[in-house]
Parts: C-alpha cells; structure tokens; sequence
C-alpha cells in the first residue's frame, strides 16, 4: 500500500483512521492519551468495535453467530481473518480486520494478553444474551458487566501494563466494573424509545413489569406517570455506582488517563439528570447542549473538580424527586451517599480553585476543545457509549 513514511507505520496510520470514522468523539480523548497507551487502546477500541458489528448485525444466523463470537478471539492471532458479508455501518472494521489483528500483534504481549482476554470473556457473554432477555436486576447487572464493565477492567489493566498508573488501578476489577455500568445503564436507559423503535429491549423486566404489562406500553401516552416513576428507579439504580466511579477517578495519577475517564463520567451524570423525571425520555431524544457539553469536558480535569460537577448534578436531581415518587426514597438515600462523597471537604474543594498544573491543563483542554467541538454533534451519545451499539 501506499504510504507516506512518518512516525506512524502504514497499518496503525489506517488504524486511527478506522478509529476516527467508527467514534467521532471517543477518538478525541484516545489521541489525547500518552504513548503506546494510546495505540494499546486505540487497538483495543477497534477490536470491540468489530465484535460489537458482529452481534448487532441481525443478517448474520444464530449458528454463525454463536460460534463467532465465542471464537472472535482467536482471530485475533489468524493474520488472514475477516468478515465481508456483515450489512452493518461499521462493517469496514470487519473487512479489514487483518490490519486491525496486525497491529494488535505488533502491541507489547501485556497488551496482548489484557485485549484478548477481554475479547473472549466479552464474546462469550455476549452470545449468553443474544438468546435471552434481560429479566432481574441482578441480570442487568451482569448484562452491562459484559458489554461495558468488562470494557472498564480491560482499559483498567492497559492502564497498569503501561506503569502510568499504579497496579491496584488494573487489579480493583469492582471500581473499574462499575465505571462502565454506570455509563452503559445511562445509555440504557436514554435510549429506551430508539431501542423500542429498533425492537430492542434493555430495561430489566424486574422493573418495568411493576409500572406496565408490556415494556413496550411505557411509550403510550395514558402511561406516561407510571412511565416517569419507572424511569426515575432506573436512574436511582445507576446512581449507585457514583461512589465507586469517585473512587476509582481518585486514584489516577497521570493527567491523559483522567481526563480520558473522568469526561464520559461527567457527561453520563450531566444525561442522568437531564432525563430523571423527565417525560421527554418517552418521546424523543434528550440531549445535553453542547455548550454544557463543553464546559464539563473542559472543567473535569481532576478529582475535586469533578466531585463539584457530580455533587451539582446530583443536586439538580434532588430538587426534581417528586413527592409522590415510589423510589423518592431510595432516591434521596443514595444521593446523600453521593453528597458525602463529594462534599468540598478540602481547602481547595472550590471548583475554580486550580492550583497551577491545572491551569496549564486547562489551557490545554481549552485549546483542545475546538478538536473536540467540531465533532461534538454526537459527543453525548458516545461519550456514554462505552459499550452499546
């Protein structure tokens, strides 16, 4: 093929620029990360996104499907692998994927090892779901481990092996578990009326069936009260893992990994809070601005910062608990939990209190904004979008 020769190899070149057209805005904050961490993950994000192609595509029968995803990792290491037949839009990950697998093979073994392990525990459970509905609450959980936690620990572990964070970041797989539930029961839940259209059904059953006979009703207009109350638990669930998500952002030491896992964090809160209580989630999108969207990119660049954009969110959604909420309890209950977690306990707890290293990052972020701004049109949506679609 042809290719200029720069610091980039021809293959991982093609790589970013798979990258690039498959996550507009996730590709942003993976350039953004230093050194091979940044290929370690760029890689790692094109491998799931091939497997993710496979089991969203509804062309390809059970009998294929089953063993393609039980197997996906494996391909990994068969130089002549691909998929051409895949209808999907993102079916070029598939067509090429022997560049893809070539660079994961120029990757240091650590890397390797993290990636593939990943990709088979995430085929394996992905293909246990295709044949089943998501019925308990425990199930839900176990769901969202396989498409989104299981993202978390994988990028938890590339974290360790590239020594730019401490291996108790790789090793606490609970924290990194619950980062990716929080951004995938977010996404879940913003997205019940595409999913409905798309005759896919995420909610857990334990839930919806104590607000409607079908989860399909909740779209019906006379429902719409008991709609709310049952999107309002949903929100209550996923606000569970905010102190996990708090802890987890307070052990990163090096500044291209927490701003990398701090901004989707912010952006799924800031979604939370737009949808609790709101009758809009069953009739259309809701969308946080971009403007807000930018603002939380360009503040979330340490721990402090963050607890304040957490506890006003969580704030904003304490305001809105309807009296007559089943779940206003619960509700009230863990969002204290949040509230004592990211109460400005420190002398530097204000928000706009930076000592000077971030400053300098703020400028940094501020200069990188425009980068993120011109594709910040579905910056919410993939933020969020860890695992899903």
């Amino acid at each position: 093929p042809l290719c200029p020769q720069d610091s980039l190899g021809c293959g991982l070149r093609t790589c970013y620029r798979y990258l690039n057209q498959t996550s507009r805005s996730f590709a942003a904050v993976i350039q953004a990360l230093d050194g091979e961490l940044r290929h370690a993950v760029c890689i790692f994000y094109l491998v799931l996104r091939a497997l993710d192609t496979v089991e969203d595509d509804m062309t390809i029968p059970l009998d294929v499907k089953v063993p393609m995803l039980h197997e996906f990792h494996s391909y990994l290491y068969q130089p002549e692998w691909k998929y051409t037949e895949s209808k999907e839009k993102d079916r070029q990950v598939l067509e090429d994927f022997p560049t893809i697998s070539m660079e994961f093979r120029n990757l240091s073994k650590v890397y390797q090892d993290v990636i593939s392990d990943i990709c088979h525990k995430m085929g394996v459970g992905m293909a246990e779901f295709l044949e089943k509905k998501v019925d308990s609450q425990h199930e839900w959980d176990k769901y969202c481990h396989y498409v989104a936690g299981l993202v978390g620990i994988g990028l938890s572990r590339l974290f360790s092996a590239s020594e730019l964070e401490d291996s108790i970041v790789g090793q606490d797989t609970d924290l990194a578990n619950s980062m990716g539930l929080f951004l995938q029961k977010t996404n879940i839940i913003r997205d019940y009326l595409e999913d409905q259209l798309e005759g896919r059904e995420f909610w857990p059953r334990e839930v919806w069936s104590r607000y409607a006979k079908k989860l399909s009703d909740l779209a019906k207009p006379e429902n719409i009260d008991v709609a709310v109350q049952c999107l309002n638990e949903l929100i209550t669930n996923a606000l569970h893992h905010v102190p996990d998500v708090l802890t987890y952002l307070s052990r990163l030491k090096n500044q291209s990994v927490f701003n990398f896992c701090a901004i989707p964090q912010v952006m799924a809160i800031a979604t939370l809070a737009a949808c609790y209580n709101n009758q809009q989630v069953f009739r259309g999108v809701v969308k946080i601005r971009k403007g807000q969207a930018v603002t939380l990119m360009m503040d979330a660049t340490n721990i402090q910062a963050v607890k304040a954009i957490m506890y006003q969110y969580v704030e904003e959604i304490y305001q809105k608990i309807p009296s007559t909420d089943p779940s206003s309890n619960k509700t009230q209950q863990v969002i204290a939990s949040i509230r004592a977690m990211s109460l400005p306990g420190s002398p530097m707890a204000s928000r706009h209190h930076y000592s000077p290293i971030y400053l300098s990052c703020a400028m940094l972020l501020a200069a990188l904004s425009w980068q993120y701004l011109s594709t910040l049109s579905k910056a919410t949506e993939e933020y969020v979008q860890a695992g899903k679609n």
